[in-house]
């Protein structure tokens, strides 16, 4: 397989785990919720539907009730692991095996892989004749093209047509996505997150089940696929040491020359029409998902936004008090602070939903600052960095710090922040030798994110930007005429977005 084949590979993957799998979990929740089923545990409770995924995965079961709509399946799409992920046996056993034995276990629509959401919106959901087409042939070629494809490669034969058929089914289910496939098509490869996708998309569930039942070869099967999973944890792991950056699966890249020109403007997105234009409609904070989705602070309108990055599809979240800062803790769930309120509160942003709040009597009132770092959260307290466990919600670590801390980033070993009462300094903890560190910049900083190779851009209350080194030592003024506001990259989707007011800009890596 040469490196084109696997690029191919890696291009369709992206569109199936980054476009395929959240369209096909908005359209079942958009199904079920158009039923009035609050939840999707309520509609896969539902007489009809737990009837027709019962016996997708029992074959010669015949139901205590409603006889007449039992069927035989010759072949069996629901496999045993996805069963188990939907349904749980009733306590006791009942007199044969009947759908009537089992209840669904509370699961939401973000918790279900391509395959296994597909097949519920195939058979449970209704679908119009388009849009049901439109599912089977993305699922089909899921399978033909990735799950049951081992050489993890695509020949430029198959690329084509296949791509030609993958944009128009999915523009059949939304029509806003078709910049989202343009700029997945010109992705390079990137091999790490490549793999990482390989073992996402290889069904392993499935494999195993095909495994002939002989202890010895199943023993030996399993070992493979645990070998392959461990080689890419250490992968990974190795990876970040040598990037400093968790979750960026990249490989090191040689470092930028302060100040060059690095990114160029894809968009921008003008919120005005949505949010309004006065005082209440600024944006104070932002920060962009995995997907690329954007999620935006309003405080003074007490509510979260929602959108895809090119603007469409705006949503919204209310929020009972003033949200000032925000940041993301994996693919649904973002944490925001809460004004006055020494509070944090965790939002499931595909349902729209509160999980929890966390109540921090530490935490500085004015609540402008949250970061992640090793999977926690920080936020600011009175000369302290808070450290949260948010699973247990409780202060896990204390972290003096030389000043009343605001606008926090953590990056790799180091949290960085500035001080609120606006002096030239820019601060940063390292966790590695447990110091805190300063740098003096020409302006007060307000903003600051870290770019691949480590070094960070530094937005200050001049309005210029200030390109600082990995180790903090030296900077570089780079030339904009915008006025201050909040910078953030992504590392997944290689954007850098800048937002003023109710202006956002969205620049692409040359």
């Amino acid at each position: 397989m040469d490196k084109e084949d696997k690029r191919r590979y890696f291009v369709v993957g992206s569109v199936y785990l980054e476009v395929v799998t959240p369209l096909f979990q908005q359209k079942l929740e958009e199904k079920y919720q158009g039923l009035n089923f609050r939840c999707l545990k309520d509609f896969l409770d539902r007489k009809a539907v737990i009837h027709i995924l019962f016996h997708l995965r029992h074959r010669n079961a015949w139901c205590c009730t409603d006889k007449l709509n039992c069927t035989n399946h010759g072949a069996l799409p629901l496999n045993h692991h996805q069963w188990k992920q939907l349904y749980a046996e009733n306590p006791g056993p009942g007199i044969h095996n009947c759908f009537c034995k089992y209840t669904a276990k509370s699961i939401k629509p973000a918790d279900l892989d391509l395959s296994l959401c597909g097949l519920i919106l195939y058979n449970c959901c209704n679908l119009g004749q388009l849009d049901e087409e439109a599912v089977h042939i993305l699922r089909r070629n899921k399978n033909d093209y990735l799950s049951h494809n081992t050489t993890c490669g695509i020949t430029k034969d198959e690329y084509g047509p296949l791509m030609d058929e993958l944009k128009t089914n999915i523009l059949q289910l939304d029509q806003t996505k078709e910049d989202e496939l343009i700029r997945i098509q010109k992705r390079p490869l990137d091999d790490a997150l490549c793999n990482k996708y390989m073992t996402t998309l290889l069904n392993i569930h499935e494999i195993l089940e095909k495994i002939d039942t002989n202890t010895t070869k199943t023993l030996h099967c399993v070992q493979q696929i645990w070998q392959h999973l461990t080689t890419q944890s250490l992968t990974k792991k190795g990876l970040e040491e040598k990037t400093g950056k968790q979750g960026n699966y990249k490989h090191p890249i040689k470092p930028y020359k302060l100040g060059q020109y690095i990114f160029i403007v894809h968009h921008q997105i003008d919120l005005t029409s949505v949010i309004g234009g006065d005082w209440s409609s600024k944006v104070k904070d932002i920060v962009m998902m995995d997907d690329g989705r954007l999620v935006m602070c309003l405080p003074y309108q007490n509510r979260l936004l929602i959108s895809n990055t090119d603007g469409s599809q705006v949503d919204s979240i209310p929020v009972q008090d003033t949200p000032c800062s925000v940041t993301a803790v994996n693919n649904s769930t973002v944490a925001v602070p809460l004004l006055y309120s020494e509070c944090i509160e965790m939002y499931d942003i595909n349902n729209k939903l509160k999980l929890k709040s966390i109540a921090l009597p530490d935490m500085l009132w004015w609540g402008i600052g949250i970061t992640t770092i090793n999977n926690k959260l920080v936020v600011c307290g009175e000369n302290k960095l808070l450290v949260i466990d948010h699973q247990k919600g409780e202060v896990v670590q204390t972290i003096q710090a030389d000043c009343d801390p605001a606008r926090l980033h953590g990056s790799g070993d180091r949290i960085f922040y500035c001080d609120i009462y606006n002096n030239n300094k820019l601060y940063w903890y390292s966790y590695t030798d447990d110091t805190h560190h300063t740098r003096t910049l020409p302006s007060g900083p307000i903003s600051m994110t870290t770019l691949q190779d480590g070094s960070l851009y530094v937005w200050c209350n001049d309005g210029s930007i200030q390109h600082v080194s990995s180790d903090g030592q030296q900077y570089k003024t780079v030339h904009t005429n915008l006025s201050y506001g909040v910078i953030q990259y992504n590392f997944t989707q290689r954007k850098l977005m800048i937002i003023h007011n109710s202006l956002v800009k969205v620049f692409n890596e040359l």
